[in-house]
């Protein structure tokens, strides 16, 4: 099962400013990264700029949206980062969560809806898209 693990965003982060201890971090970080990837865990993961260099795009009926410039409000909604990981239930994504290394913020894990969760909702067909597409990705994922 897949598992997004979300950085909240911090005052800091959405300043676009790296602590000062930045260089320990980024070394914390790339290590905690080599152990998930070593794992077989980590699909994915990237730290994102602030909300000002953001847009966000609301959608008010099919074809017409509204388009608002960063930055946001509420520093607490936002996130700072992520990761997409694989693991076998919600106590292994959780006993990786808890190893992130961080003195201080907050991470957010979600399961990821999985094509199965559609089933007896969607076609035969198009479970066996939405399956085929993931496959794909797989397969074209980057290798470390």
């Amino acid at each position: 099962m897949r598992y997004l693990m979300i950085v909240k965003a911090t005052p800091q982060s959405e300043r676009g400013e790296f602590p000062p201890d930045a260089e320990r971090m980024f070394a914390e970080m790339a290590e905690f990264n080599n152990q998930m990837i070593a794992a077989g865990v980590m699909l994915d993961g990237a730290g994102l700029k602030p909300s000002s260099a953001g847009k966000r795009i609301r959608f008010e009926g099919r074809g017409e949206t509204v388009v608002t410039d960063g930055p946001f409000a509420e520093t607490k909604e936002l996130i700072a980062g992520y990761w997409v990981i694989q693991c076998k239930d919600l106590d292994e994504a959780l006993s990786w969560a808890r190893r992130a290394p961080f003195a201080d913020g907050e991470l957010e894990l979600r399961p990821f809806h999985e094509p199965e969760d559609f089933e007896g909702l969607v076609s035969d067909a198009v479970m066996a898209q939405e399956k085929g597409w993931r496959e794909t990705q797989a397969k074209k994922a980057p290798k470390s």
